[in-house]
């Protein structure tokens, strides 16, 4: 059974996390699915499409690309691209064989990793390359910067909230993308690399801004284990103060081919 999904893409405020989660992770990503060299007339699947930047991208460069989510609500469908509603639990892996398989803030928020990578494995063709990209957020201490004591303390304690409890309690695994590297020897593939990225995140940047956005999607969830609404009201002025600075989440980049 599938857990609820923490940010919703009914929700009003998932086109500006779609939005916000591109500006932050598309850079890293397109530095990554780039050094796999020529993508024209390859066959590419963007698992859990969100918005479709990366699906843009890859059509861009001559892919021929089908972007699936379990709500592709908020993917363009006039932008060179197929769009298929689909359940990457659930529902056989569409049209294989893929060239490339790219799943970006997917598998963390799963259930049995480890046989999805199994089937995405079966859909790729020999030497088609799987792409996984997730956030390892449950590291505490992302406070680098605050204006004061009290705005530090409650931006830890959200995180904390947010990583030990809401996120789990709908399925996730924060500490999932931190086990990608040995899933995917596990699963079959060969030359498995795995890069990592982080930065800061002032108020104001799109990565400080996703408190907010996460304050306006999970906000029940955050009032249930005791926060303000006074807490919550200021959570969302720090997401836009610049004398805050967060680390970012750690995002670590897998990627394997089929042998």
């Amino acid at each position: 059974m599938r857990a609820a999904y923490s940010f919703d893409n009914d929700d009003p405020a998932a086109e500006l996390r779609h939005d916000l989660l591109a500006e932050i992770l598309d850079p890293f990503t397109f530095d990554r699915l780039g050094a796999l060299g020529d993508l024209t007339g390859l066959r590419c699947l963007e698992a859990g499409a969100g918005g479709g930047s990366v699906a843009r991208w890859l059509a861009e460069r001559g892919g021929r690309v089908l972007a699936t989510d379990l709500n592709p609500r908020h993917i363009p469908d006039n932008q060179g691209y197929a769009v298929r509603r689909h359940d990457l639990t659930t529902d056989p892996i569409p049209e294989p064989p893929w060239d490339l398989i790219h799943a970006r803030l997917v598998l963390a928020h799963l259930h049995d990793q480890n046989k999805i990578l199994v089937r995405l494995a079966d859909a790729l063709a020999p030497g088609g390359v799987l792409v996984v990209e997730d956030w390892l957020s449950a590291y505490p201490d992302v406070v680098l910067a605050a204006p004061d004591a009290a705005a530090a303390e409650l931006v830890e304690r959200y995180h904390r909230i947010l990583v030990n409890q809401l996120l789990p309690a709908n399925g996730a695994d924060p500490a999932w993308a931190g086990r990608a590297h040995a899933a995917l020897l596990a699963a079959g593939f060969g030359e498995v690399t795995t890069e990592i990225r982080a930065g800061s995140w002032a108020g104001g940047t799109a990565g400080a801004r996703l408190i907010a956005v996460n304050v306006a999607q999970v906000g029940d969830g955050l009032r249930a284990a005791g926060m303000t609404e006074a807490e919550l009201e200021r959570l969302c002025r720090l997401a836009d103060d610049p004398a805050l600075v967060v680390r970012g989440h750690f995002t670590y980049s897998t990627m394997g081919r089929r042998r």
